[in-house]
């Protein structure tokens, strides 16, 4: 009980889990809306629609490890391609990795990398949805935003409520990026941004060998993704739709 006791004192852990908090909501958000933005444009008929539906898919089959270090280079401000194309339109990027107020952004941008993998779930809740729906709100005289929100996202309501929790909990894991591309074993750095909960729990157990503290770290973190599964589901019935 001692190492429960030692958890909630340790600003370190309030800093991690705030971190780890601030990195799932913005890594669920922006890797939600891009994988269904992807989804909505490759359900419609173009030409080579089988090649984009590859492209968009096969950044997520990357290995994270070696995904975090190619954007880490990419990052990098000497010669890093993103700082480069930013100055060709006169732009001074930031010192991504090493800013304290950008690296978790950063770590985030760098998730959107993978929403192939959801786009694809997403991809085939589309193809589901009936068509004499989207034919009767035209016969109606919606547009295509009134589509998108009478229609189509009720319609896909539990393939986005799927990807969101999935998204949370993976989004509480976060190790690898902090990692790899921070160099954070220690401290988190830049000053602490990207001390993670689980690269914490790592630090604890694997560099200082006190697995007892570990062990009760992981139980907590355990109970949080429980806690915030369970409220997802909760509040699922306001707004999944399972009747078609």
């Amino acid at each position: 009980l001692d190492n429960y006791v030692e958890l909630v004192q340790d600003k370190r852990g309030g800093t991690s889990l705030g971190n780890t908090s601030f990195f799932a909501i913005g890594s669920v958000a922006l890797g939600t809306v891009m994988a269904l933005t992807l989804a909505i444009l490759l359900n419609s008929k173009v030409k080579g629609l089988t090649f984009y539906r590859t492209a968009f898919f096969l950044p997520s089959l990357m290995p994270l490890v070696a995904g975090s270090i190619l954007w880490f280079t990419m990052y990098s401000g000497q010669g890093g391609i993103i700082n480069t194309l930013l100055k060709k339109i006169y732009i001074d990027g930031p010192a991504w990795l090493t800013d304290p107020n950008w690296a978790k952004p950063a770590i985030i941008f760098m998730t959107a990398w993978g929403a192939g993998n959801a786009m694809v779930i997403f991809l085939a809740g589309l193809q589901d949805v009936p068509t004499s729906l989207y034919e009767a709100s035209i016969i109606d005289g919606a547009n295509w935003l009134q589509r998108l929100t009478n229609v189509t996202i009720p319609m896909i309501s539990p393939v986005i409520y799927f990807n969101v929790v999935m998204g949370v909990i993976g989004g509480f894991q976060a190790f690898a990026q902090a990692l790899i591309m921070t160099g954070s074993t220690g401290v988190g750095a830049p000053e602490q941004s990207t001390l993670f909960y689980v690269l914490q729990l790592y630090n604890v157990g694997f560099m200082d060998l006190r697995m007892g503290y570990a062990s009760a770290m992981a139980w907590v973190l355990f109970i949080i993704i429980l806690g915030l599964t369970f409220a997802a589901t909760q509040l699922s019935k306001r707004w999944v739709t399972y009747d078609r």
